[in-house]
């Protein structure tokens, strides 16, 4: 009987330990929100100015920096999927390396078929052969 316990107790602990980790709202629905820093964007790894995207659950909306241009739009999600919409943004001319930084990010939104977060990390996957498209570590005091 100890044995059994002894085996529950270690099943749920081990368990509760996973570190993928959904926030789930009362009503089921899966949420995603805070600023996630990019780390990295295809092969690219380092940035002038670290692009970052910034999620609101309440009315799932996103805005953020490419790196030259903010830019704002809409968010759909499900436990696995995630799909950004009607992204729109400022049209500042910057050097065309940060250009094509602001290039990748946005292709990289629009072709977001699924995510994933674990430890704090956001990464962003393909609509179509679910390669990763980007990551992103969460801000942890945001301002």
């Amino acid at each position: 009987m100890k044995n059994i316990i002894v085996l529950i107790v270690t099943f749920f602990f081990i368990t509760s330990c996973d570190e993928t980790k959904k926030v789930i709202d009362v009503a089921g629905n899966v949420q995603l929100s805070g600023k996630y820093n990019v780390t990295e964007l295809g092969t690219t790894t380092s940035f002038e100015k670290v692009p970052y995207i910034s999620f609101f659950a309440l009315d799932k909306t996103i805005k953020g920096n490419t790196g030259c241009n903010s830019f704002f739009g809409n968010y759909a999600l499900d436990l696995y999927a995630l799909t950004f919409s009607d992204i729109a943004s400022t049209e500042m001319a910057c050097d065309q390396p940060i250009m094509d930084v602001e290039n990748a990010f946005v292709a990289a939104l629009n072709n977001t078929g699924s995510y994933e977060i674990q430890n704090g990390v956001l990464t962003l996957f393909s609509k179509t052969d679910r390669s990763i498209l980007l990551k992103a570590t969460k801000e942890t005091n945001p301002n």
